[in-house]
Parts: C-alpha cells; sequence; structure tokens
C-alpha cells in the first residue's frame, strides 16, 4: 500500500512514520485512539490534521500488520 499521507524522514522523530512530513507519528495518533479518543478529540487538539491523516494511519497499522502475518507464515 502506498500512502502519501505517511511520510518518513530521519531527522523528525527518530524516522519515524508521521503524518505529511508534521511531527506527529502515526504511533501518537494510533495510541490516542487506543486511548479511546474520537477522530473529532483529535483533529481538536491537532487542528492541523484531518479525518483523512487519521484514517491514513489506521490503513498504515494495517498493511503493516498484513505484511508482518505474511513474514511470519
Amino acid at each position: 500500500m502506498t500512502n502519501s499521507r505517511i511520510t518518513l524522514d530521519t531527522t523528525k522523530r527518530g524516522g519515524r512514520p508521521c503524518i505529511r512530513n508534521l511531527r506527529i507519528s502515526v504511533y501518537d495518533v494510533l495510541g490516542m485512539l487506543a486511548e479511546g479518543m474520537s477522530e473529532a478529540d483529535i483533529i481538536e487538539d491537532f487542528p492541523e490534521l484531518e479525518i483523512a491523516d487519521i484514517r491514513a494511519c489506521l490503513a498504515f497499522a494495517a498493511d503493516r500488520e498484513h505484511n508482518l502475518y505474511t513474514i511470519m507464515v
């Protein structure tokens, strides 16, 4: 899966996957969702994000999980 919203930059957040070259990582967004925050709550706290960014994080995580499972089988 290719998603232009998820970027990798070794100079930001230790090279972790981030959203649109912002300093907000996929891990951060997934953590907020796991804690029960809604998309609206996240956008309220981080107005530079869009709903499509949050969904891109979920798609990125799903794809990564799929790839991990495929490698281990």
